[in-house]
């Protein structure tokens, strides 16, 4: 099935051309997106990224770049400026598509307005599933996924339920409470809304920080199982504490922790989030989409 003319696509590439060169044409092959809605943002690559796109991107794509890196979120608010069609996806450059199994995802988000962020059914390249949904943190849960402790059976279990696993068991779509960042669909209307993505995350956290606001501004996030995007490789932030990334993570960590609550035993969940609140029994009320359009680009 044809998608062009559903979606705006954006990419954000830092250093990874070839790698780009491959999702844009993934997403072309599929008939995902018309070539003019796909807009590739280089977020001032320190390689040879923007000259080689130029002159490899298929013609009618749009690429465009930053004066400066200030980040992941930075260059999807970029990329987000120049989309016109109301979903945008979200892709990262390391991901491609193997089929057009967005069906459902249409479906949800037309029959469900109070649906404003859906995330994909991301796989590795050997068909093993990443688990794109989870659950927002507990000092326990980020202790279990980056110290040894996670090898313990207790752990396990902790990490089982912050990774949500038993949710895709039913094959249908299902709430998260943040869906991972490497492909995702947004209501572009909902995107201007919030403005944005917050750029003070310059790498890790922006995702689970934007989920967040959707949730406080009254819609809902979802995953839907075999929407499959896939994964060419697993985040650097699985790393230990002492990495590179697992350090600039650390920092995201503590950055979303002023922002949130981080409870150190039990999950705050999408209710219990909000700093000075408690987790409640209710449900959060979903209103329509509705509210201004982002500005475009010429």
């Amino acid at each position: 099935m044809s998608w062009v003319g559903t979606f705006s696509v954006v990419i954000v590439n830092y250093n990874t051309p070839k790698l780009v060169r491959n999702c844009v044409q993934s997403v072309l092959d599929e008939s995902i997106a018309a070539h003019e809605d796909i807009v590739v943002v280089d977020n001032a690559s320190t390689d040879n990224s923007f000259a080689y796109l130029k002159e490899t991107l298929p013609a009618g794509v749009r690429l465009v770049r930053t004066s400066i890196n200030r980040g992941f979120a930075a260059g999807v608010n970029f990329g987000v400026v120049g989309c016109m069609k109301d979903l945008v996806l979200v892709l990262n450059p390391d991901t491609y598509f193997v089929d057009a199994s967005l069906e459902n995802v249409v479906t949800l988000m037309k029959n469900e307005p109070d649906v404003g962020l859906v995330g994909l059914d991301l796989t590795y390249p050997d068909g093993e599933r990443q688990f794109s949904a989870r659950r927002f943190y507990s000092l326990l849960d980020i202790l279990g996924r980056r110290s040894p402790l996670g090898r313990l059976e207790t752990f396990r279990r902790r990490i089982d339920n912050h990774l949500m696993r038993e949710a895709w068991r039913a094959g249908t779509p299902f709430e998260a409470e943040w869906v991972l960042g490497t492909g995702f669909i947004v209501r572009r209307s909902l995107f201007g809304d919030l403005g944005g993505m917050d750029e003070h995350f310059f790498l890790y956290m922006e995702d689970v920080d934007f989920c967040a606001r959707i949730w406080q501004a009254g819609y809902r996030v979802l995953c839907v199982p075999g929407a499959r995007l896939t994964h060419e490789h697993q985040r650097a932030s699985a790393s230990g504490f002492l990495s590179k990334a697992g350090r600039r993570h650390m920092n995201s960590l503590w950055r979303f922790s002023r922002k949130y609550r981080l409870p150190i035993f039990t999950p705050p969940g999408v209710q219990g989030l909000m700093r000075g609140s408690r987790p409640q029994p209710i449900r959060i009320d979903a209103r329509p989409a509705t509210g201004k359009q982002p500005q475009t680009a010429e």
